[in-house]
């Protein structure tokens, strides 16, 4: 397996680029957690390191402290950087 350097960003598809990153992960059913990238693996599971859901009621939104939490990577929708 490859990993992606600094200047690869755009250029790859890999996961290796967000390690260390703040990422904001929307699942199937519809949760979206955020956290820092600490693994994963070639079927995109994912762990993730001081996850927290973000419930969101209009407005108004909380969130749910999680702790280190692992993804199944079926479950994962898409996955963005948080600047």
């Amino acid at each position: 397996m490859s990993w992606a350097g600094p200047d690869d960003v755009y250029l790859s598809t890999s996961l290796a680029s967000y390690l260390d990153k703040k990422l904001l992960v929307l699942l199937r059913d519809g949760r979206k957690l955020m956290g820092t990238l600490c693994s994963f693996d070639q079927f995109a599971n994912a762990v993730l390191e001081g996850a927290c859901e973000r419930v969101i009621v209009g407005d108004l939104y909380c969130d749910i402290p999680l702790g280190l939490y692992v993804i199944r990577g079926e479950n994962v929708v898409l996955i963005g950087e948080l600047v």
